[in-house]
Order: structure tokens, then C-alpha cells, then sequence
């Protein structure tokens, strides 16, 4: 075991450098974009045009952020067994990706009691309003 670790000292280098650098990002752009969520973005409807009637050019867009979403899992994934940011990388990648269920899932998330007092008390700290979600009243009272 001791001659493996030498042998891969910089591989091993490397990954505790990435592990550490994701999770500096991860406490600087964290709460940077939950208060951009709008207070408002689960109980209004954020459907946008028909789908069938996408261009070439958002197509193309929509592909590359389910494959940054897809990297982001897969990174996340990697982090699970370094010290690191792993979960939330995964869930950094499911928010990029696009696909059938995600509001539903987001929403699950999100009513999940600590979930939802932990991104609200960022969201004070940031200047922002707590999130509204459907079925609870829109006051700071949901974050309890």
C-alpha cells in the first residue's frame, strides 16, 4: 500500500488539490446562487414557448448543459471519495441538467425541512426574501 501511494504521488497531489479548490467554489458561488433564485420561481409557471419549436441553436445549448450537468455528477460522484464537496457537486449537475420530473424533484428538495431553513437563512443573509413554494403561506414562517 505504502509503495502505491508513492508510485501516485502526484495523481493523489492533484486530486487533493482539485478536492480542495471545489470546495472553495462551493462556498463562494453557493450562496451567490441561491439568492439569485427568485423568491417566487416554484409557484410561478416558468414554462417558456413550445418545446417542439426549439432552433438549432437551442438544441445545441440545451445538449451542452446536460452534458456540464452530466461532468458535474460525474465529478461529484469522484468527490464522494475525497475529502470534498460530492453531494452538492451532484446536485450543482442535476440543477444544469434538463429533464422530465426535475421540477418535481427540485420541489421535493426543497420541502425537505433543513433543506428549505438552511437555504432560506442564506437567502436573509444575502439581502433576499425567502422562497415561496406552493401549498405554504409566503412568509418567513416557512422556513420552521
Amino acid at each position: 500500500m505504502i509503495e502505491w501511494l508513492k508510485e501516485h504521488e502526484t495523481v493523489l497531489t492533484l486530486l487533493g488539490l482539485f478536492s480542495a479548490g471545489s470546495m472553495v467554489l462551493a462556498l463562494f458561488f453557493t450562496p451567490w446562487a441561491l439568492s439569485m433564485i427568485s423568491a417566487d420561481h416554484f409557484v410561478s409557471d416558468q414554462r417558456k414557448g413550445s418545446r417542439s419549436g426549439r432552433s438549432f441553436g437551442r438544441w445545441l445549448i440545451l445538449g451542452l448543459r446536460n452534458l456540464l450537468g452530466v461532468t458535474f455528477v460525474f465529478v461529484g460522484v469522484v468527490l464522494l471519495a475525497l475529502p470534498g464537496q460530492g453531494v452538492l457537486t451532484i446536485f450543482a449537475g442535476v440543477i444544469i441538467m434538463s429533464f422530465p420530473g426535475k421540477r418535481s424533484l427540485e420541489l421535493w428538495l426543497v420541502r425537505l425541512p433543513f433543506v428549505l431553513k438552511s437555504v432560506n437563512w442564506i437567502r436573509s443573509r444575502r439581502g433576499r426574501g425567502p422562497l415561496q413554494l406552493p401549498g405554504l403561506p409566503a412568509s418567513p414562517t416557512n422556513i420552521e
